[in-house]
């Protein structure tokens, strides 16, 4: 059969010594989580179904499609190895898995890893043994649990408003990858427009050579090396030809990372991001950031893309419309969608799936913390990210206030991990500490959101709905990163129950005069530096998309491209 989704799933750190375990594995259900106790870790006669991997026991693809609440999920199968592939270290790759996964090899314990979103990986040289190799995978979730976020995974049985379908265990690529045991364990890049030079931060393990070569368009443009090499080294490349990162124009330089025997392909984007007063400035010009929401829900897949062409395929929807980047709204998108980012010339924000977390409590931190700055860590290279959120919308839980200083602490630790980039601490409400003042406006009135528009341009009056819980401070960046969600629902029997924000325009005409009268307000304001509108695809029962869910066109693209692409008052 053919192997789903085969690509290789890090395109910025690839080795060419790697093996996709995508596919068909046994799958059984464990609401009892009581698998460890009864051995399911060796015990393989009680797997019951079939699951395609990388896809999510409630998604069609996964041949499982099971949609009630899944507590525990077991996945098996075997790996046949060779004497020469285990000569260094294997090491399992899981793209993500929702929410605590432990893993076995040949029945032994080989790691466990809490959180649904990010990318993790275990050293299993000591496990495995040339020959056949059995691998099982346990994966704990609970939606309704306030320490586990989930994003806009339904907390309901039904999905609802702006939650969805939920998604169980593994839903990103899973691979073994063969390395020397002298390797690059990650490496950090800093480009330089001002220089035309590229600082790069390596951490290794062993002793040996390094080089740095960076090519564009297949000819070398800098190489650098450092002799006997070992533990934290600083390289700095200067790039004998210039090529700037802007916005449609990715023109990545290509990197080869050699350590010893170690071989890395890489890849970087020449640009600087900077907050000067009002403005957001891309390699020193103001650049007005025309975004689109996009959470990333699939009807097939759900959080799982059915294909490499398919993830591209959304990059090329918003960029058609005219938008220019997206909030990567309540989900960590996997590798291969910031892949397409970097080569599209395309903004985007990273972002947490916070909700579901009950931030009204301390001790939230320790969830939260681990798998943000593992985020962080994970897409710092990339050029297509040019700002964090760690939260959106902190909501009063059960009656109770957000804890402030939580919110405090997790700017402040992003701020500490990344200074290249500004980070709003909670999109839309509540501010605490953040560099940009970002607003959520729903407001569905033209004329009204019009004069709140002239009324911040002209008299810095700001229309803050949370002013008892935060203050606009005069002079800081302005970024309405929600707006719009009108509602267009295709004419069918469930089309009263569908949702979307204020009432829904009666005609395409309507829509029309509605859309580019909001945008409008915002594009014409010097003060504003960005917009997000609500959203690229419907998703279920939302459906206030620019495309309905399966991708097809509501509207000609022609109109929203002309509205959006139109020059911003801010902009150079």
């Amino acid at each position: 059969m053919n192997v789903p989704r085969s690509e290789h799933p890090k395109p910025q750190f690839e080795r060419k010594n790697w093996m996709t375990l995508n596919g068909e594995w046994d799958f059984c259900i464990d609401n009892g989580r009581s698998g460890p106790a009864r051995g399911l870790q060796s015990d393989f006669a009680s797997y019951d179904r079939k699951i395609l991997v990388p896809f999510c026991p409630q998604s069609a693809l996964s041949g499982v499609e099971i949609k009630d609440f899944l507590y525990g999920v077991w996945y098996h199968r075997t790996v046949e190895l060779t004497d020469e592939q285990i000569s260094g270290r294997t090491v399992l790759h899981i793209g993500a898995a929702d929410f605590r996964t432990t893993v076995y090899v040949n029945g032994e314990e080989a790691g466990v890893h809490v959180g649904g979103y990010v990318s993790f990986s275990f050293d299993i040289s000591a496990f495995v043994k040339a020959g056949v190799n059995e691998i099982a995978v346990f994966c704990e979730d609970d939606e309704r649990n306030p320490h586990i976020p989930r994003g806009k995974q339904s907390e309901e049985y039904h999905s609802h408003g702006c939650d969805y379908t939920r998604t169980t265990g593994i839903w990103q690529s899973v691979w073994l990858e063969f390395t020397p045991k002298t390797y690059i364990r990650s490496v950090r890049f800093y480009p330089d427009v001002n220089t035309s030079s590229l600082t790069a931060v390596f951490s290794l393990c062993g002793h040996a050579d390094l080089t740095l070569k960076a090519l564009y368009d297949g000819r070398e443009v800098g190489a650098v090396s450092v002799p006997n090499a070992g533990g934290s080294e600083t390289v700095t490349l200067p790039l004998s030809e210039t090529h700037l990162w802007e916005v449609g124009q990715g023109r990545l330089y290509d990197l080869e990372l050699t350590f010893g025997e170690d071989l890395v392909d890489s890849y970087f984007g020449l640009r600087q991001v900077q907050m000067d007063g009002y403005r957001f400035l891309l390699n020193g010009k103001s650049v007005f950031q025309r975004l689109v929401l996009d959470q990333g829900f699939y009807p097939d897949g759900i959080y799982t893309a059915p294909s490499d062409e398919a993830l591209h395929g959304d990059v090329l929807l918003s960029k058609k419309l005219g938008f220019n980047g997206a909030r990567l709204h309540q989900k960590v998108f996997e590798e291969r969608f910031l892949y397409h980012c970097d080569r599209e010339g395309y903004l985007v924000w990273g972002e947490y799936p916070n909700w579901g977390l009950d931030h009204s409590r301390p001790d939230s931190i320790y969830t939260f913390l681990p798998e943000w700055t593992a985020e962080l860590e994970r897409d710092f290279n990339h050029p297509s990210i040019i700002g964090w959120c760690p939260f959106n919308e902190t909501w009063n839980v059960g009656g109770r206030q957000q804890f402030d200083p939580l919110l405090n602490l997790v700017y402040r630790t992003t701020k500490a991990v990344d200074v290249t980039r500004p980070c709003i601490d909670t999109s839309g409400n509540y501010h605490v500490e953040t560099d940009i003042f970002d607003m959520h406006d729903y407001e569905q009135d033209v004329a009204v959101f019009s004069e709140t528009q002239r009324l911040f341009r002209d008299e810095d009056k700001i229309r803050n709905f949370c002013a008892d819980r935060q203050t606009y401070t005069k002079g800081l960046p302005v970024f309405y990163s929600e707006y719009g969600g009108i509602k267009w629902a295709k004419q069918t029997e469930n089309s009263a129950t569908s949702w979307g924000y204020g009432n829904a325009p009666k005609t395409e005409e309507e829509f029309k005069v509605r859309y580019k009268g909001l945008t409008d307000a915002l594009l014409d304001n010097p003060k504003v530096f960005g917009f997000c509108y609500t959203q690229l695809t419907d998703i279920e029962q939302e459906q206030n998309g620019c495309y309905y869910y399966d991708r097809s066109p509501k509207f000609d693209s022609e109109f929203f491209y002309q509205v959006n692409s139109r020059k911003a008052a801010i902009e150079d």
